[in-house]
């Protein structure tokens, strides 16, 4: 039923998102890496258990012909309960899709699902318009998230997150105040370009909207947190927070596979893109 209806349309939308962080990634440097590493670790974890949440399947040093040396991963990514009912009666009672990321810090490559997501890391507060330096994103197709006002869902919430009450011991920074991405120093941008192609059938704008809603989601928590932890990554050597990565993947694979012995059919769509 799935493959007779994924041939008859497939639709394309691209938009870009800049989100800023109170840190520069060349004055931190690799801190900045570390961050995100130590910020990725921890939040899969939080997020699973229950035989849902993020199955790291590989992890390991791989180097790209254009942009060098750098890290190849493969998640499964199990989110039945995550799914709208109106997506749920096309899938299996367990479902997970296949996430393969490159991280050529400071250019990554997503796949997931069928997104493919870019993004470049620059010392401003958002202000260069080509960043992927191959042609300007629309200006109507460009989304400012604010990690201070941006809302997120409530079960995300959490007071030690909330960057108008953190402050940070170890580096004196915090709490941010209204406006803070026109004047906070040091700053840094992250630029994330979403390209998300999907088959389906009289589903293409709520789907459309879904996905969005979710990368938004992600984006907004996980640069919330990344600044919100400085204190606990900050000074962490690579080789001390790859090591608190295997440690955490370990714990979360656990956690993810804790229930599905009993759950029912399991499904992976090819749905990943390189």
């Amino acid at each position: 039923m799935i493959h007779s209806l994924v041939e008859l349309i497939v639709l394309v939308c691209m938009r870009e998102y800049k989100c800023c962080k109170t840190y520069n990634f060349t004055y931190l440097n690799p801190y900045q890496k570390i961050g995100q590493l130590y910020m990725i670790s921890k939040h899969s974890c939080e997020q699973s258990g229950g035989g849902e949440g993020v199955e790291v399947v590989r992890n390991e040093p791989d180097i790209h012909p254009q942009h060098g040396p750098g890290q190849l991963t493969e998640k499964r990514i199990y989110l039945t309960s995550k799914l709208p009912s109106w997506i749920k009666a096309f899938v299996p009672r367990v479902f997970y899709v296949t996430e393969k990321a490159w991280n050529f810090y400071p250019y990554t490559i997503t796949g997931e699902f069928s997104i493919r997501i870019e993004t470049r890391f620059e010392n401003n507060n958002g202000s260069n318009n080509n960043v992927f330096g191959d042609k300007p994103t629309p200006e109507g197709d460009v989304c400012f998230l604010d990690i201070l006002t941006d809302p997120i869902p409530e079960k995300h919430y959490k007071e030690s997150e909330d960057l108008s009450l953190w402050r940070s011991n170890k580096t004196n920074r915090g709490p941010l105040e209204k406006g803070w991405r026109k004047n906070h120093s040091p700053i840094m941008c992250s630029y994330k370009r979403v390209q998300c192609s999907f088959e389906v059938y009289g589903f293409q704008t709520r789907t459309e909207d879904f996905l969005h809603r979710i990368v938004k989601d992600i984006l907004l928590v996980g640069h919330r947190e990344a600044v919100a932890w400085v204190d606990e990554w900050h000074g962490l050597s690579l080789e001390a927070v790859r090591e608190y990565e295997k440690t955490m993947q370990e714990k979360t694979n656990s956690k993810v596979k804790s229930n599905q012995n009993n759950s029912g059919e399991v499904a992976s769509p090819d749905l990943h893109s390189n």
